[in-house]
């Protein structure tokens, strides 16, 4: 078992609180992903996770043990950095049985966790090199073998891609989700890139200025973010949002002079007039090129072929907008085209606090 539990844990630098008195529990076997902007305090939580930092206040456990003034050794965690963190004097087989010889393991089972790590990444062929004779891509695969031939009981990882290009962090993020999942190790990852949080985590934890916003399944983070900052950070194009205005009777919102019915759950929390946002995915907007009932007008301002789809930036009053189409439909700049949304895939905030309402 490797369940960590976080109780009101806390972190100041001076007057900077980096970390606010979160809690969260990260289940044995977990791959946990902490997601946010720079600066928002995932690095620090991570650290103080591993004992690189002390707290100022809370509870740190692991398998219901208090760890919180244990230091980072005696924690039964391993940690893989942002930067690559290899000795440069070592060859590979020494770099990845570093640990192994600081628990003072028999000679004969640092050489098969070395050889049995290195298999797993694919870098078995590279025992006998030293760093400065491989690529960026080997030795973070170096760095993740290190840590996980210890066989740590936690796996904590910061930001381990975010050094490689696009091509080969693509194909690394897909080699660590498969290492990953063979482990069953808990896993705490930090990044800002959120296609590596939706694809990788089996939980998000969304964290804004020393706070989590919102922990949920990817799925559920995408496609029914707590807050609007959750929706405009994740996605690619990010949530679109769009001002609507709550009409007398409650029941409907008009937005640029369309009106579009509100879910009979949220009406009741309503006042006439409220302003509200109404968020909508790019991929859930239907582009028509004539009009039809209960569309939006809008006006396409710029066409960018992706290829598989177009992406479409409109305007519609003194809003934009992005849109997904077809890869063959025929739009131009200057275009005056028609918006439908996908009802069930509508989420309404509070325009005031920019909390869901649902």
């Amino acid at each position: 078992m490797a369940e960590i539990r976080l109780e009101n844990v806390r972190k100041e630098f001076g007057e900077v609180v980096a970390v606010k008195d979160i809690s969260l529990t990260i289940h044995d076997r977990e791959f946990m992903v902490l997601l946010g902007p720079s600066g928002c305090g995932k690095s620090t939580l991570l650290r103080c996770i591993a004992g690189l930092e002390q707290v100022n206040n809370g509870r740190i456990l692991i398998d219901g043990e208090d760890v919180t003034q244990l230091p980072p050794r005696k924690r039964g965690i391993s940690m893989v950095f942002q930067s690559y963190a290899v000795f440069p004097h070592m060859t590979v087989f020494e770099n990845i049985a570093f640990g192994l010889r600081m628990q003072k393991k028999p000679d004969a089972e640092i050489r098969q966790r070395v050889q049995s790590s290195a298999e797993l990444l694919h870098i078995e062929e590279l025992l006998d090199r030293y760093p400065a004779q491989l690529s960026g891509g080997q030795r973070q695969r170096v760095a993740v073998a290190r840590a996980i031939a210890v066989q740590a009981k936690v796996l904590l990882m910061d930001e381990p891609l975010s050094n490689l290009d696009a091509l080969l962090r693509l194909e690394m993020r897909a080699e660590l989700k498969r290492l990953l999942d063979e482990l069953q190790a808990t896993v705490i990852y930090v990044t800002h890139d959120q296609v590596e949080a939706l694809s990788m985590g089996d939980r998000i934890a969304v964290m804004r200025n020393g706070e989590i916003l919102q922990c949920d399944s990817p799925i559920a983070v995408y496609n029914n973010p707590a807050a609007h900052f959750i929706g405009s950070f994740i996605g690619n194009p990010p949530m679109n949002f769009l001002t609507a205005r709550v009409l007398d009777g409650k029941t409907a919102v008009s937005v640029h002079e369309t009106t579009i019915p509100l879910p009979p759950s949220i009406a009741s929390q309503l006042k006439a007039n409220t302003e509200l946002w109404l968020g909508i995915r790019a991929e859930n907007i239907e582009a028509l090129s004539q009009t039809a009932p209960d569309t939006i007008p809008a006006k396409v301002l710029v066409v960018e072929p992706l290829g598989s789809h177009n992406l479409l930036t409109v305007q519609v009053g003194n809003e934009l907008l992005k849109v997904n189409t077809h890869a063959d439909a025929k739009f131009s700049p200057g275009q005056a085209i028609w918006l439908r949304f996908a009802a069930d895939k509508i989420r309404w905030l509070d325009k005031l606090t920019g909390q869901s309402l649902i």
